[in-house]
């Protein structure tokens, strides 16, 4: 079974770039049988979608977020990463790496426990 495991600084303040790695174990980010995404939380608000990296390294990240995202992988270490640029305020949140297998088992998504990031101003 995937585990996911986040890690990052927990504060970050105004116009700095945010930096998490999720580290997994029990499956392989390049196995094409996973997707493997970023999401996060704000306080007292839903789960938004940031984005996305595939097995082949492709990537795909939410309009409203694309100009200071970016999300890579390190295949040796088996982590995959996001960067989130010129942050504000409002984008601290509980971020979480997630993972959906889509495969002859069926569908199932698995997730870290979450980060915690607060940018203070």
């Amino acid at each position: 079974q995937v585990q996911l495991q986040e890690s990052g600084p927990g504060l970050v303040k105004t116009s700095q770039t945010v930096s998490l790695t999720c580290t997994v174990s029990g499956g392989s980010i390049t196995t094409n049988l996973y997707s493997w995404s970023w999401i996060r939380q704000p306080p007292g608000k839903g789960l938004e979608w940031m984005g996305v990296i595939a097995h082949d390294g492709s990537t795909n990240y939410s309009p409203s977020l694309k100009s200071r995202t970016s999300i890579s992988r390190d295949t040796s270490k088996n982590q995959f990463s996001l960067q989130l640029s010129s942050v504000v305020p409002e984008d601290t949140a509980v971020y979480y790496c997630n993972a959906v297998y889509s495969g002859p088992l069926g569908h199932s998504d698995y997730w870290g426990q979450g980060t915690q990031v607060t940018v203070s101003s």
